[in-house]
C-alpha cells in the first residue's frame, strides 16, 4: 500500500465482494435465530437445547477462524474467502435434512467453521486495498454488510417461513454458494499480500500475535473488545426478540419489525463509527461508542412502552454494534501482512465464541432474575471494554500497512 489517497476500482471490488459474503453469512445465521422456536417444536426440543445450535455455530467459528485465517495468510485472501462462503452455505443447506438434535448440531458446528473464516478475510482484503485515510470507513462498509443480511432475514423469514417451514428456510441458505464462484472470478489477490505472504509454519503465525510487548497488549485488548462486542450483539439479537414475544406479547411480525428498526440503527452506527475513526482516531471512536453502549442498555431496561422500545432499540443498536465498523481497520494496522488475516480471524472469532454464550447468559438472568439484571450485566462488560481500550490499545490512525 502506498501513501496515495486514490480509491482504485480494485478496492471498490474488494469491498463489494466482502460486503456480499458477510451479508450472506448474516442472512443464513439470522435464519437460525428466527427459527429456533419452530425447530424446537419440530424436533421436540427444549428452548435451551435449541439455543445450543447458535452456541455451536459460534464456537465452530472460533476453530474455523483460526484455520482459515492461517490458510489465508499462506494461500490467498480471495481463494480462502471463497472456500469459507461455500462451506457455510452447504452446511446451512444440510440443516434442512436434519432428523434430530445431534445431526443438526453437527451441521451447525461445521457451518460455523465457514462463518468463522469470512469476517477476518474480508476485512483484511479491504484493509490491504484501501488508502489509510479511508481505511476505517471501508471496514465499516463490510460491517454494514452483516446488517444488510440481517435485515433481509428479518423481512423474508416472516413471509416465507409460514409457507416453506424451517427446513425450507435453511434450504434458501444454499443461495450463498453461488457467491463463492462470483468472488473467485471477479477479484484477484491483493498485491500487498503477494509481496508479503506468510511462508512459515502455522504455529509461527499464532506466535506472532505475542511476539513483543506491544503485540501482547494489543492481542489481550482485542480479545476483550471482540468478546464484549459479540456477547452484546448476540445476546441482544438472539434473545431480545424472544423476550419481546413472551413478555411483551409481540407477534413474529412485530418482533421482526423491532429487529429491522434496531438493525437500521446499527447500520447508521457502523457508518458513523468508520467516519469518526478516520476523523478523530480509533481510540476516541471506540471510547465514545463504549460509553454510549453502557448507558443505553440501562436506559432500555427501564422501558415498557412499545414505541419507546422501538425507538430506543435503534439508539441502542447504534452504539452496541457501531463498533464493529472499526475492528477491521484497527487489527489490520496492529499486525503485519504475513499474520494479518490470522489476527483478524483468531481474535474476532475468539470473541464470537464467547459471544455464543450471550443468549444463554442473558436468557438465564432474564428468566431467573429480571430483564434489568441482564441489562446491568451488559452495561458492566462495556465498562470493562472501555478500560481495556484506554489501557492497552495504541492509536493507529493513518498508519500505512507493512
Amino acid at each position: 500500500m502506498t501513501g496515495s489517497d486514490q480509491i482504485t476500482s480494485y478496492a471498490k471490488k474488494a469491498v463489494l465482494v466482502s460486503v456480499l459474503g458477510y451479508a450472506l453469512d448474516s442472512f443464513d445465521l439470522l435464519i437460525l435465530g428466527f427459527m429456533l422456536p419452530w425447530i424446537a417444536a419440530g424436533l421436540g426440543l427444549s428452548s435451551a437445547a435449541s439455543a445450543s445450535f447458535v452456541t455451536a455455530t459460534l464456537c465452530g467459528s472460533v476453530l474455523g477462524g483460526i484455520l482459515f485465517g492461517i490458510l489465508s495468510d499462506r494461500l490467498g485472501r480471495v481463494r480462502v474467502l471463497t472456500w469459507t462462503i461455500l462451506l457455510f452455505a452447504v452446511f446451512t443447506g444440510l440443516c434442512a435434512l436434519a432428523q434430530g438434535y445431534w445431526d443438526l448440531l453437527f451441521y451447525r458446528l461445521v457451518a460455523g467453521f465457514g462463518l468463522g473464516g469470512e469476517f477476518g478475510i474480508g476485512m483484511t482484503l479491504v484493509a490491504e486495498t484501501w488508502p489509510a485515510r479511508y481505511r476505517a470507513r471501508a471496514s465499516s462498509y463490510v460491517g454494514v454488510g452483516w446488517q444488510m443480511g440481517a435485515i433481509a432475514a428479518a423481512m423474508i423469514v416472516p413471509a416465507l417461513a409460514p409457507v416453506i417451514g424451517w427446513r425450507g428456510m435453511f434450504a434458501v441458505g444454499l443461495v450463498s454458494a453461488l457467491a463463492s464462484f462470483v468472488i473467485r472470478r471477479a477479484v484477484p489477490e491483493p498485491q500487498l499480500f503477494l509481496e508479503n505472504r506468510q511462508k512459515e509454519s502455522w504455529h509461527k503465525s499464532l506466535c506472532l500475535l505475542f511476539e513483543n510487548p506491544r503485540a501482547v497488549r494489543s492481542t489481550i485488548a482485542l480479545i476483550i473488545m471482540c468478546s464484549v462486542q459479540n456477547f452484546g450483539y448476540y445476546g441482544l439479537m438472539v434473545w431480545l426478540p424472544n423476550y419481546l414475544s413472551k413478555s411483551m406479547g409481540y407477534s413474529l411480525t412485530q418482533s421482526a419489525a423491532w429487529t429491522v428498526v434496531t438493525i437500521i440503527g446499527m447500520c447508521i452506527g457502523i457508518l458513523a463509527f468508520g467516519r469518526m475513526a478516520d476523523w478523530l482516531g480509533r481510540r476516541p471512536a471506540f471510547c465514545f461508542f463504549q460509553i454510549g453502549s453502557a448507558l443505553m442498555v440501562i436506559v432500555y431496561a427501564q422501558l415498557r412502552d412499545p414505541l419507546a422500545l422501538l425507538v430506543a432499540g435503534a439508539v441502542m443498536g447504534f452504539f452496541v454494534n457501531g463498533m464493529v465498523g472499526g475492528y477491521g481497520a484497527l487489527m489490520a494496522e496492529l499486525y503485519p501482512t504475513k499474520v494479518r488475516a490470522t489476527a483478524q480471524n483468531v481474535l474476532f472469532n475468539i470473541g464470537r465464541g464467547v459471544g455464543g454464550f450471550g443468549p444463554l447468559v442473558i436468557g438465564f438472568l432474564g428468566a431467573h432474575y429480571s430483564f434489568a439484571t441482564a441489562m446491568l450485566l451488559l452495561s458492566a462488560i462495556y465498562v470493562v471494554d472501555l478500560i481495556a481500550t484506554v489501557a492497552l490499545v495504541p492509536e493507529t490512525k493513518g498508519v500505512e500497512l507493512k
